[in-house]
């Protein structure tokens, strides 16, 4: 941080109905689903922001806030000091000059306008709460400083046909933007690169009067859809606004850094899976960058052999085993075990996700599944084995992941 900080204020977008993560979503908002075993995916941001040393945060929440709230009073309040005026805080939709929910990115920030007036803010750091991913926001807004913008967009590097279902940036050779566009069939290529695009990460940096002069004006626009992507950007890029594009590369080796939407059922599961390989591409073991989270008391995790058929020995290859956690006589590879999950003799698990408290029973087999919180798999029971027997009872997505909802019941 060779800038100083204490004119920034952040506010995080966190109230995401996830509809194309249900069932995760169905009792809870996107940014508060369970990922990597004990975290939630906003535990990633609020890392972020605390290691960066960004103190000052607003979540913006909006659909199924109790979960989210009570993770942030438990794991995140205590780390922050109200009497160095530090402070996490969740807000609800404000109903300024509407009685409607937030009606895009933008609208949920304008709802929110008094904070700026209040804080007074030099600079306002713009952030999602459902990405996974390892930023030093320090840096980027040394970058926006550097080079005087009005607003700086965080990007990354995709293949262009990946970057179609992002919002898109298209540069010049200074990385100012000169282009934005939504989920484009023909992307702007990178500089340099014909082959990739850059696409969006939803990080922004303002300077807080440019920020709101264009909220005001955006909520006077009766067509407008109140969002930073398809009407904030643009307008900027079209009044030849200083807008620059922020590369996110790693700080070790200057590539492309980590960094993945859990937008979809298919996003979550791979971006869970990826934290089980030898070299995952996003170390939950730095020191230097650590992960926080809230985790409630359990025991450790316990890997045994059967008590039932003497010999049968409890095996756990290239996972993750959350605390409180029983694998007993039984073989898990390559999945991720929430707290509290229960594999009984016997049962395969392979390539798969288990959620808090999950019994897999004797003999089941359970194979490239995601096995939501509280589900008791029967004896004997085949999931993600049978595709077409799995698709009467269960989800199976796009990418033949077989999904089973909290709460049912064979």
């Amino acid at each position: 941080m060779s800038k100083p900080f204490r004119r920034v204020l952040t506010l995080i977008m966190a109230g995401g109905r996830g509809e194309r993560l249900f069932p995760l979503t169905r009792e809870v908002a996107k940014p508060a689903v369970t990922f990597g075993g004990i975290y939630k995916i906003i535990d990633f941001t609020l890392s972020n922001c605390f290691n960066t040393g960004i103190r000052q945060i607003y979540l913006l929440t909006q659909y199924s806030n109790v979960t989210m709230n009570r993770h942030v009073r438990l794991g995140w309040n205590p780390v922050f000091r109200l009497e160095l005026d530090e402070f996490i805080e969740a807000l609800p939709p404000q109903h300024i000059g509407t009685e409607n929910w937030y009606h895009g990115t933008a609208d949920s920030i304008y709802q929110n306008i008094n904070l700026l007036e209040r804080h007074k803010p030099d600079y306002v750091l713009i952030l999602s709460g459902d990405h996974v991913y390892k930023m030093d926001y320090g840096k980027m807004l040394d970058y926006h400083i550097d080079k005087q913008a009005e607003m700086t967009v965080a990007v990354v590097p995709l293949d262009r046909l990946s970057a179609r279902e992002m919002g898109v940036i298209g540069v010049d050779d200074e990385f100012r933007v000169r282009e934005f566009v939504e989920k484009p069939a023909d992307p702007p290529a990178m500089p340099g690169h014909p082959d990739q695009s850059l696409a969006s990460m939803g990080v922004y940096v303002f300077t807080t009067t440019k920020l709101v002069r264009e909220l005001i004006r955006d909520s006077k626009d009766s067509n407008s859809r109140h969002d930073f992507g398809r009407n904030i950007i643009p307008n900027l890029v079209a009044n030849h606004e200083p807008i620059f594009a922020y590369p996110f590369r790693d700080g070790d080796s200057g590539s492309p850094a980590y960094w993945r939407d859990i937008g979809t059922l298919d996003s979550f599961y791979t971006t869970n899976l990826d934290l089980v390989t030898a070299n995952p591409a996003i170390d939950l073991y730095d020191r230097r960058w650590p992960i926080r989270t809230y985790t409630p008391q359990t025991p450790p995790a316990r890997i045994v052999d059967s008590t039932i058929d003497r010999g049968r020995e409890g095996v756990v290859v290239d996972s993750l085993v959350s605390s409180g956690s029983v694998i007993s006589g039984a073989r898990v590879v390559r999945s991720v075990l929430s707290p509290e999950v229960k594999v009984h003799t016997g049962a395969e698990v392979s390539d798969s996700i288990l959620m808090e408290g999950v019994d897999i029973g004797r003999h089941a087999v359970v194979r490239r599944a995601i096995i939501c919180t509280g589900v008791r798999v029967p004896e004997h029971a085949r999931i993600g084995v049978d595709e077409n027997e799995d698709r009467a009872r269960f989800i199976v997505t796009e990418g033949r992941v077989t999904v089973v909802p909290e709460g049912y019941v064979w």
